[in-house]
């Protein structure tokens, strides 16, 4: 069994930071990837940032030059520094993995964090 665990959403005003976590547990062999998601009220799920192992990150363009995703690999942990943050930046943030586990290959989702942007 393996789950991803965030934390570190909350309210904030225009222009403040936040850092979320993600920390991965369980049967885990490999961890090819770590990723971060959010859905905003009544809009579908987009990708933020994205680490794979053995390659460069890529961010979406609305969050280039205020998010950075990084990681920790001895605590199987993800991060994602927030700067500037933005009322468009309110959503649901998601952990996301591709994990080489004890039963194969899984794709895992964590439960959620909330961040919400005031203005």
């Amino acid at each position: 069994q393996v789950q991803l665990v965030e934390s570190g959403g909350g309210l904030v005003q225009a222009g403040e930071s936040l850092r979320l976590s993600c920390a991965a547990s369980g049967s885990i062999f490999t961890i090819y990837s770590m990723n971060w998601y959010r859905q905003a009220p009544g809009k579908q799920r987009e990708v933020v940032a994205t680490s794979p192992t053995r390659a460069t990150t890529k961010y979406a363009d609305s969050v280039k030059g205020r998010f950075t995703i990084s990681r920790d690999n001895a605590k199987n942990t993800a991060y994602l520094q927030m700067n500037s943050l933005k009322p468009e930046d309110t959503a649901v943030y998601y952990c996301n993995a591709a994990i080489e586990t004890g039963l194969g290959y899984l794709e895992v989702w964590g439960q959620g964090t909330l961040v919400t942007v005031s203005s």
